[in-house]
């Protein structure tokens, strides 16, 4: 690749890192890659609602904290009439291109930040060269300004090449919360895929080794529950309350008791809990944010259902009531043989990749599964690959980075697999 390429490349990777938005807020986001989409001359820009049934959307945020970044976004000189069209928080964008018979090919990258302050140290590369996160409160912490730049760069090297097919870019919104992948499977985008490609960097590989596709993600669910009972004074008349804190002590030491199946693996975590308003008072009301996972689909649902449950009993054995809600999940989906090989025959040849290895452990969960999934049921190929890039900390911390090396290597090799399942029909 072109040293004027990787520069471009670079350049527009530390534009979508200094905007990082959460879920459901991708609105500067959304817009600026729908200006790049637009320069590339996609045949078809499907934006928020157009892109999939807002109906299918998990675990949406507040419609007050949707206002401010929508507002930051105009800020910003987002598109009026995109921000229109994405109100309520209906990001993402869908680009197609339409270059004649062969099959039809997806792409699918995420496009959401999260919730963490990014480091101001000046030995991190984001700070030091001027691209830290815009916002104290958001960072691209994951890597999916790479998948962004990724799935812009090889729409445009797919529409200069003898591609021959359809190829549509899924940048799916709400990655992070498991919320955007189900909307997205669930539309006619998806409906007629041959074959689907998602992608992650980094996940602990180094730069310059691709894994081909992941095996054993994990199935999971979210679940927030509310205990709510009846405030008393601490001290004064104990007896007359009904303690959601106590509730809440119950649920967390049952939840890690919920025994484990004997089918396969599985997870389960209380990862915040928060309530209650003086130490002398009975906690009338307490907010508990958990998750299960499972190495299967069907052992995720056994680890929910014991969760719910437990909940469920641990509220009423102290006079609680329990408001308890699945926020989101995804299924369990694995790479297909036949497309892991297409990327680790491709992958052996492009510039800068040293190994490569056929399959390897996920570990994690992630709502491409959705998309993967859907392919799969209506007789297509998926792979979940991951080019690797040298990172200085873990994924999810405020010194995250990426070795911008890693850039050209995933272009290269994401167009390559693309033209190579085309040219094979």
């Amino acid at each position: 690749m072109s040293a004027p390429i990787a520069d471009r490349l670079v350049s527009l990777r530390r534009d979508l890192h200094q905007h990082p938005e959460p879920a459901w807020r991708e609105f500067y986001t959304t817009c600026r890659l729908v200006e790049e989409i637009r320069q590339i001359g996609a045949d078809d820009i499907a934006v928020g609602p157009d892109a999939y049934d807002p109906a299918d959307r998990m675990a949406e945020p507040e419609a007050d904290d949707l206002n401010r970044w929508i507002e930051r976004a105009r800020e910003r000189g987002a598109d009026d009439e995109l921000l229109e069209k994405m109100a309520g928080g209906n990001t993402g964008v869908v680009a197609v291109l339409d270059k004649g018979d062969g099959p039809s090919v997806g792409l699918r990258v995420d496009i959401d930040a999260l919730f963490i302050e990014e480091s101001t140290d000046e030995e991190h590369h984001p700070a030091a060269e001027g691209f830290r996160s815009a916002y104290d409160e958001s960072m691209h912490a994951c890597g999916h300004d790479v998948h962004m730049t990724w799935g812009l760069a090889v729409l445009d090297s797919i529409k200069d090449s003898e591609f021959e097919g359809t190829f549509t870019v899924f940048f799916q919104p709400a990655e992070e919360v498991s919320g955007g992948g189900h909307p997205m499977a669930e539309s006619e985008y998806c409906a007629n895929l041959d074959y689907l490609f998602a992608v992650h960097v980094g996940l602990d590989h180094p730069t310059g080794e691709v894994v081909a596709g992941i095996e054993r993600p994990l199935a999971m669910c979210h679940v927030d529950a509310t205990f709510e009972g009846t405030a008393a004074h601490a001290g004064k008349h104990p007896n007359e309350g009904d303690n959601a804190m106590q509730a809440l002590g119950t649920a967390i030491q049952n939840t890690y008791a919920i025994p484990r199946h004997s089918d396969g693996m599985t997870r389960v975590n209380i990862g915040r809990a928060e309530g209650g308003t003086a130490s002398n008072v009975i906690a009338d009301e307490v907010t508990v944010l958990g998750e299960a996972r499972g190495e299967t689909t069907a052992l995720m649902e056994y680890m929910k259902e014991e969760l719910v449950e437990t909940l469920r009993t641990s509220a009423t054995m102290h006079g609680c009531d329990a408001d308890i809600e699945i926020v989101s999940e995804s299924p369990r989906a694995d790479s297909d043989p036949e497309l892991v090989d297409v990327v680790a025959d491709v992958a052996a040849d492009v510039d800068g990749v040293d190994t490569v290895l056929p399959t390897a452990d996920f570990g994690a969960s992630e709502d491409a599964t959705f998309l993967m999934e859907r392919v799969q049921e209506n007789g297509g190929s998926a792979t979940y690959l991951i080019v690797g890039t040298d990172h200085p900390t873990s994924h999810h911390t405020s010194t995250f980075d990426v070795d911008e090396t890693s850039l050209p290597i995933g272009v290269e090799v994401l167009t390559k697999s693309a033209l190579s399942v085309s040219e094979s029909i």
